[in-house]
């Protein structure tokens, strides 16, 4: 008789049968958190060069900034493909392909992170050009991506590894490795900014040198994994194992991409129109950079959501628990709408002092005019977009990647970039500003007609005879 080839198990996984409410809590919170820090890392460097450098070294991190997004939609594919992977695996009970989905995840990430970090380096001035970068601020931009470069593939392996925890159970490692790292890159943003005047380079190196940190912290992982054993032959790159983890993980990448496209086109945008009016081209850069980095801590936390959702979603699917998934989804809505209603709150009721945080420089009137009005207006829909990110990211975690990875686009790219380039050519810079909440509404419409669908859809798999 042929013996199966196994890996031991080492615990039973209480995904299938723990109270949901717990399970999101245990899982959600560490990855909210986790990503919170991640957010940090950006927004602490914001801080300190807006009160030590002035918004000219705000602007030149806004338009390096899609090189970040732009490797997030890389790590994001790997890193969430393989965990989903992983998940559903682990609810069939296939030991086996869910360890060699775990090498093979981590060979991607080693391979794409050390390429792009590559490309970068010889790339990375006409791609700032294009990015937005005015003739006062492109000096900065340069100084500030040479160093963030080298960070790149720590990037991807920190936020690989920090998904594969998650889904192996431990979501409490997954916050430590990176919040170690964001500990490092404040201490370090004060020494090397403040103490030692090294300006926007030395906040590229703070960050470098925390996402080391958390990277190496999260490698350490592969030898407490909790539900399989890894072996030497499941390291390898195979073509269809690759293809099937970025599939899974298309949503998300896809996400990160558009974003990282909204970003150039809003840049751009801005500088044009800006020039045009009152603003000048500067401010309006520098103002958005600033609204875009305070957004990017409320979508942090739907991000951590999402990652806490994810594995117990997989697992639940994969195991035909239909009631235990649709519960999921329904709690991390309800979780969502509660998060991001009080953060609409503060940007509605408190702009300016949020604002304030970040510095302002010359033009001080004019700069918080710009940054309030586009603050308040181009967020206030936030609790539609969190909807769409949770319900398109669903899709992803119940293996139906390429659904979730088109509805991911909706927003962004369907919807928001048109409005961008049309709304201005009637309202100037003010159209640019409320694109937000017309693609909000339209992307949120589009998004509920799928999930109400696939709900029904689960609902008549339950009903059916096995």
């Amino acid at each position: 008789m042929e013996k199966k080839k196994t890996v031991n198990v080492r615990h039973e996984n209480p995904l299938g049968y723990k109270k949901i409410s717990s399970l999101l809590a245990g899982f959600a919170i560490p990855s909210i958190i986790a990503m919170l820090v991640s957010s940090l890392y950006n927004v602490v460097d914001q801080i300190f060069i807006g009160q030590n450098v002035g918004y000219l070294g705000n602007a030149a991190t806004n338009v390096a900034f899609p090189l970040t997004t732009i490797c997030m939609a890389i790590t994001l594919t790997i890193a969430i493909g393989t965990a989903a992977q992983y998940s559903l695996f682990l609810g069939q009970k296939d030991e086996e392909k869910a360890a060699a989905t775990v090498g093979s995840g981590i060979c991607l990430m080693l391979l794409f992170g050390f390429v792009y970090a590559v490309l970068i380096s010889v790339f990375h001035e006409p791609l700032l050009r294009a990015f937005g970068a005015t003739d006062n601020v492109f000096p900065y931009a340069v100084e500030y991506t040479r160093i963030t470069a080298i960070g790149m593939p720590f990037i991807v392996i920190m936020n690989g590894m920090s998904s594969i925890a998650r889904a192996d159970g431990s979501p409490m490692y997954s916050m430590t490795a990176m919040v170690i790292g964001a500990i490092v890159n404040t201490v370090l943003d004060y020494f090397f900014v403040v103490v030692f005047g090294m300006g926007v380079g030395g906040a590229a190196w703070a960050t470098v040198i925390g996402q080391v940190v958390s990277a190496v912290f999260g490698l350490i992982y592969l030898k407490k994994l909790k539900r399989i054993v890894l072996k030497k032959r499941h390291f390898s790159i195979n073509l269809h194992q690759t293809g099937r983890t970025c599939l899974m993980g298309m949503s998300n990448g896809l996400t990160q991409l558009a974003i990282t496209v909204l970003q150039i086109v809003i840049n751009r945008s801005l500088v044009y129109y800006g020039g045009l009016s009152v603003y000048g081209e500067d401010i309006p850069l520098a103002a958005s950079g600033i609204v875009m980095k305070i957004n990017a801590i409320v979508l942090a936390v739907i991000i951590g959501i999402v990652q806490g959702m994810q594995p117990i979603v997989g697992f639940n699917y994969g195991a035909k628990k239909y009631d235990r998934v649709k519960e999921v989804y329904k709690l991390a809505v309800i979780s969502e709408l509660t998060i991001t209603i009080i953060g609409e709150a503060i940007f509605q009721l408190f702009p300016q002092q949020v604002l304030s945080i970040f510095g302002s420089g010359e033009n001080e009137q004019l700069y918080f005019d710009f940054a309030v009005m586009f603050m308040r207006i181009f967020l206030c829909l936030l609790p539609l977009t969190g909807i769409q990110m949770i319900s398109s990211n669903f899709f992803a975690a119940i293996g139906k990647p390429i659904k979730g990875a088109m509805l991911s686009l909706t927003r962004q790219i369907f919807f928001l970039i048109p409005l961008i380039l049309i709304l201005p050519l009637f309202f100037g810079i003010e159209g640019i500003i409320y694109a937000s909440p017309a693609a909000d509404v339209i992307s949120f419409i589009t998004v509920m007609i799928f999930i109400v669908m696939e709900m029904k859809n689960m609902t008549q798999k339950q009903l059916s005879p096995a």
